[in-house]
């Protein structure tokens, strides 16, 4: 039948009678499908693909991923040091009082650190001072003692020998109330007398130097701290043994486990130098640890970092002033030092002595000593040498 105006006739939709009998093939030619959509949704808002529910679901919220993540890496990044800094500040022990320290030296510039190496056995069992070859002495003594400068004009670290003859102040002791008179003796007397306070005293007396912190750390602790970081290298040019220290290495490079450790620090007999080649060795020992615990793969590790934290921080004793920010600056400069960023040095000696009351001592190179401390008084940059 002709179509009026010769236009083409609408186009009917293919209905359920047409070509595929009474039901069709249930799809109209004019209608536009959306994956997971059906008819009755051409949109797509719904269904599985087959016209079910659940398929077609909003794209995922990517902004509020984002602030989820940034909230968990803030906590990483924020939450977890600081709860980290004041779980090891915690764990310091401030036993000294160095405001009992009598006629200090006025503030000097720079920071001047007293490390002690200690001979306490203090936690030790009979077996671990077996293995540590300490013996089992009352009491505690001075094994070491360094001043660490920290100033602007580079760090020095001065071994003080134990055995160095010095004036030992008068002085009241903040624990039994005793007068000590004034009297000669060698240095690590101080501390055996008195304690920390009179050494600091001792150590103020005779260098002028202002202590501003006081760090101690018995040998039990120092074997801790190297076993918790899986030992350390350390090099011989010849074998050593000494029955005295329990030192047995061969020549060459070995790693070094905490009682081996303690034993290369603590040998003086079989050294040439006795005690002046000892606290080389303690610096060397001390420079290997200092760098051993800033690798990465030490502060990244929280299995390893966390141990080596508290096996340190468990045994160190400080003065009551001492924040764990100052006992990071100490442990920074002592690794800036070891890493050729200042100055390792033993205190000036003309020679090793023997006094007649005292036994062997060493006896000071004075004037290069008064020097060396004149310069770390003033802050400057240290041209003496020491032995």
């Amino acid at each position: 039948m002709p179509v009026v105006g010769g236009g083409v006739p609408p186009q009917r939709s293919r209905g359920y009678e047409d070509d595929h009998g009474p039901y069709g093939d249930g799809y109209n030619e004019g209608q536009v499908y959306r994956s997971g959509g059906g008819p009755s949704d051409p949109y797509g808002g719904g269904g599985d693909g087959r016209g079910g529910p659940g398929y077609g679901k909003p794209p995922p919220d990517w902004r509020k991923r984002v602030k989820i993540g940034l909230v968990v890496a803030l906590v990483i990044v924020i939450v977890v040091p600081v709860a980290t800094y004041f779980w090891a500040d915690s764990k310091l022990r401030r036993e000294v009082d160095l405001s009992k320290v009598e006629d200090r030296p006025g503030d000097q510039d720079g920071t001047n650190f007293l490390i002690v190496g200690s001979d306490s056995r203090e936690g030790l069992s009979k077996e671990r001072q077996d293995e540590l070859h300490t013996g089992s002495v009352g009491g505690k003594r001075t094994d070491s003692m360094m001043i660490l400068h920290k100033g602007d004009n580079g760090n020095t670290m001065v071994s003080l020998p134990r055995d160095w003859k010095v004036t030992i102040p008068a002085f009241t002791g903040s624990e039994t109330g005793n007068r000590i008179p004034e009297q000669t003796q060698k240095i690590n007397a101080a501390y055996s007398i008195e304690g920390p306070e009179l050494l600091v005293r001792t150590v103020e007396y005779n260098t002028g130097l202002h202590i501003d912190h006081y760090a101690e750390i018995g040998f039990g602790g120092f074997a801790n701290i190297v076993d918790e970081l899986g030992g350390v290298e350390m090099c011989f040019d010849k074998a050593v043994q000494d029955k005295n220290s329990g030192a047995d290495f061969e020549k060459g490079c070995q790693d070094l486990d905490g009682a081996e450790a303690l034993a290369f620090v603590r040998n003086r007999y079989a050294l040439p130098g006795g005690d002046l080649d000892r606290t080389k060795n303690q610096q060397k020992l001390l420079s290997k640890l200092a760098d051993e615990s800033a690798k990465m793969s030490t502060v990244l590790n929280p299995f390893k970092l966390y141990p080596t934290m508290g096996a340190g921080l468990d045994s160190l004793i400080v003065d009551k002033d001492m924040s764990l920010f100052n006992v990071l600056q100490m442990f920074w400069a002592m690794k800036g030092v070891s890493g050729g960023d200042g100055k390792q040095m033993n205190l000036p000696v003309v020679s090793g002595g023997n006094d007649p009351r005292l036994g062997s001592v060493q006896v000071w190179d004075e004037p290069k000593a008064k020097k060396l401390f004149e310069q770390l008084k003033n802050d400057e940059k240290v041209t003496v040498s020491g032995n």
